[in-house]
């Protein structure tokens, strides 16, 4: 049995305190390092994890697991009228690129409408969240 990353088990744990708690990993594989020659993962590759439950897959591409303590990438699906409750991260801004779906975000307590193709960017310790009533959500 693989043992998670310490990094990883960090980055679990830290979801769970900022009320992610229905993240779970679901597969870590052995992750290559970032830090030493690249690497290239196809579109499952990565660290796999279910957003609260059954509601979403999020892919972990690169990151502390993998060496790069700079630089956070994966994608993350969100199931029609899941939503991602409103949170704050203390440490790391956040972009998103609105792949598939439509929905709306909210930012600091303001409403913003977002279609496929929008780019969402949040500075550390905004409030930030996403409601998706009607359509599932890619993300990158």
């Amino acid at each position: 049995m693989h043992t998670p990353h310490p990094n990883r088990r960090s980055l679990l744990a830290g979801l769970s305190v900022l009320g992610f708690s229905g993240v779970l990993a679901e597969s870590i594989s052995e992750m290559p390092d970032a830090g030493k020659a690249g690497y290239v993962l196809d579109a499952t590759g990565g660290e796999h994890l279910i957003h609260f439950r059954d509601k979403g897959n999020i892919y972990i591409k690169a990151g502390a697991a993998t060496g790069s303590d700079n630089l956070a990438l994966g994608t993350q699906q969100v199931t029609r009228g899941a939503g991602i409750p409103v949170h704050r991260h203390l440490r790391m801004e956040e972009a998103f690129y609105v792949l598939e779906g439509s929905g709306a975000f909210i930012l600091n307590d303001v409403r913003h409408v977002f279609a496929q193709g929008s780019t969402i960017f949040i500075p550390r310790l905004n409030w930030h969240g996403f409601e998706n009533p009607d359509h599932e959500l890619q993300l990158l």
